[in-house]
């Protein structure tokens, strides 16, 4: 069994954590990781507390394992956080922002405070105000993430981390990649984009196996949303860029943000409705926009799916839709297995 200190601290058997997917609906992959001996995590972006307390107290139920609930800057909610604070979980992750007066509250509950820094400076504020995890989330990320390199903030991270443990995130998706993060001193990995091509997650089919087929350079690092997404509603938000896969919507609006501002009131709510429903196609082009190609139809739908800079697995076979659980037993992420899943896809078919 492969174990580090921080599995004792949260009390785990294997250093993997699945990263949260801020309004997707991830309680049965969170039940499966934490089951595999993991640490499971769930957003709560975009919902209202009633409807999030619910989804926590099903992933209870689904579990006794220690799992995570997630919080961001885009946007926060005081309302969905006093919830998260009276449900008590064994962990509070928090990302996008400046956590100050909310670190003691996690405490106080008796929470473990995980914070996601994307640079040094971020790093040492976290270590300030007293955060228990620190997850040092390279440019490689999906999602959110800074200009850093994985390789080069983990042992920036550490230097300044002191006894903290750190854990790495960004473009790690098989055991080279724990390998290698452990090697450099963190003590976990923080994956997401590896978890979304499971069949727990619910997102959609097409999404996942964008993300099996895509390769390295099939992904940018891009603010062509930022004028509809969520806003920052932190007095110090810590600002992002999101990782995508390549697509024509990508095409059309990178660098356009002026224009898209513009139209952010008409694109904005469908953009989030699909979001919410676990759908990455979208509408963008309700009309030509100056520079496209026109000859594609109004109401085209295109897509915007988020996916993290991984190296791409040499039998894809094995991972798309494979349980999470299987992560721990896929040959390629040389974890030894845990439990046998339900469903799985062997890897020598």
């Amino acid at each position: 069994m492969l174990r580090t200190p921080l599995c004792n601290l949260l009390g785990i058997d294997l250093p993997i954590i699945c990263a949260p997917f801020g309004p997707w609906h991830q309680v049965d992959l969170a039940a499966a990781v934490c089951e595999a001996g993991g640490l499971g995590s769930v957003g709560s972006v975009l919902h209202p507390a009633a409807e999030l307390r619910k989804q926590w107290e099903t992933l209870r139920a689904l579990t006794n394992r220690p799992f995570a609930i997630n919080h961001t800057a885009r946007p926060f909610d005081p309302e969905v956080f006093d919830e998260i604070i009276d449900f008590g979980p064994a962990v509070v992750s928090f990302h996008l922002g400046d956590p100050a007066g909310l670190v003691e509250r996690a405490h106080g509950v008796g929470a473990l405070w995980m914070q996601q820094v994307m640079n040094v400076e971020q790093a040492r504020r976290a270590v300030d105000l007293g955060a228990d995890v620190i997850i040092a989330q390279g440019a490689e990320a999906g999602g959110h993430g800074g200009g850093v390199s994985t390789m080069v903030l983990v042992p920036q991270v550490l230097d300044v981390a002191g006894a903290i443990p750190v854990v790495a995130a960004g473009g790690i998706a098989d055991g080279r990649g724990l390998a290698a993060a452990l090697a450099m001193g963190a003590q976990a990995v923080n994956m997401g984009t590896r978890f979304v091509a499971s069949c727990e997650f619910a997102g959609s089919d097409d999404w996942k196996k964008m993300i099996v087929d895509a390769g390295a350079e099939d992904t940018v690092q891009t603010d062509a949303l930022e004028p509809i997404m969520p806003p920052y509603t932190m007095a110090t938000p810590w600002h992002g860029k999101e990782r995508m896969l390549r697509s024509p919507f990508l095409a059309q609006w990178d660098g356009r943000t002026d224009e898209l501002d513009a139209r952010a009131g008409e694109l904005g709510p469908e953009i989030i409705a699909a979001i919410l429903a676990g759908d990455t196609r979208i509408r963008p082009v309700r009309r030509p926009i100056r520079g496209t190609d026109r000859r594609h139809p109004a109401g085209r739908r295109d897509r915007a799916p988020h996916s993290g800079r991984g190296p791409k697995c040499p039998r894809p076979s094995c991972c798309l839709l494979k349980p999470a659980g299987g992560v721990s037993s896929c040959r390629p992420l040389g974890v030894p297995k845990v439990h046998r899943p339900t469903r799985r896809m062997e890897h020598d078919n």
